[in-house]
């Protein structure tokens, strides 16, 4: 009898989102929706709700690279995603890292909380350069981007020119330009670094939701390229998990932006199988 195949794995490397919606805990939630195992290094413990982040405090560097070589010591890895990092000595620990494995890589730059706070200084911008140069793919929304290079596109065709730029400037294989923050309704535009472009957009999804977006959008892909799905592949994918984790977000959690729901498929099931006696997700 033959074994079963092992799971797919995937580590994200990012900050602790105290309230739940954001960080480490939607990466891990994303990467169980979508049947891979997922591993974690937290770089930096946020105080945070859907309302503010109050304050920041950075792992030290040399803890995280405790945290990661404990994992590849006893965990095959097949992708690896970047969040929130608060500390220019973290992000050259995950850079050689990156670059000692060749693990396939997502980098979303996360400098800006769904807030509005601003979580991370010009030293770690700069850093984040030597992550992109490591990329599979970088995912900035309109807020990174134009604090990344000072640009802010209105429209597709200048997201598109600004994601090309961004790739080929900092050595990246793509960048994912995410336009939640468009006026009108949000388009996502894919640009690798030969010049191909992908589309992907939708009707603006109605309420006060969207904590955690990029964190679980990110996450989302690494989980399929850890599956061995190919860049394109991954991010259409992608994208239509965070719309559907956005239509099922919860409500009446905090006061600000509400959490998405990136396991309602699950509960979902648990309802039908188990029916309203066993299982009462609004009990």
């Amino acid at each position: 009898m033959s074994l079963p195949k092992r799971p797919a794995t995937a580590l994200t490397i990012a900050g602790s989102d105290s309230g739940g919606g954001a960080g480490i805990q939607a990466d891990l939630k994303t990467f169980a929706a979508l049947k891979v195992h997922g591993l974690s290094a937290i770089a930096a413990l946020t105080a945070q709700s859907t309302t503010e982040v109050r304050d920041v405090l950075a792992v030290p560097a040399n803890f995280v690279a405790a945290q990661l070589d404990t994992l590849v010591d006893d965990f095959p890895i097949d992708a690896c995603k970047t969040g929130m990092i608060a500390d220019p000595a973290t992000i050259e620990v995950v850079a050689q890292r990156v670059e000692d494995h060749a693990w396939p890589l997502v980098v979303d730059p996360v400098m800006v909380a769904a807030t509005g706070a601003r979580l991370v200084n010009d030293e770690v911008v700069d850093g984040l350069r030597s992550l992109f140069r490591l990329a599979t793919v970088v995912t900035p929304n309109l807020d990174e981007m134009e604090v990344l290079t000072g640009v802010r596109p209105r429209r597709p065709e200048e997201m598109a020119d600004a994601a090309l730029a961004l790739c080929r400037e900092v050595g990246a294989g793509a960048v994912l330009l995410k336009g939640g923050h468009l006026e009108g309704e949000p388009v996502d535009v894919l640009v690798t670094a030969s010049g191909d472009r992908m589309e992907r957009g939708g009707p603006r999804i109605p309420g006060r939701v969207g904590h955690g977006t990029g964190c679980t959008y990110a996450s989302a892909i690494a989980a399929w390229l850890s599956r061995g799905v190919d860049l394109q592949t991954a991010f259409d994918r992608a994208h239509a998990f965070v719309r559907g984790a956005l239509a099922h977000a919860p409500k009446g959690l905090g006061r600000g932006s509400q959490p998405l729901h990136p396991l309602h498929a699950y509960f979902d099931g648990l309802e039908s199988a188990l029916g309203p006696a066993g299982f009462d997700p609004d009990s």
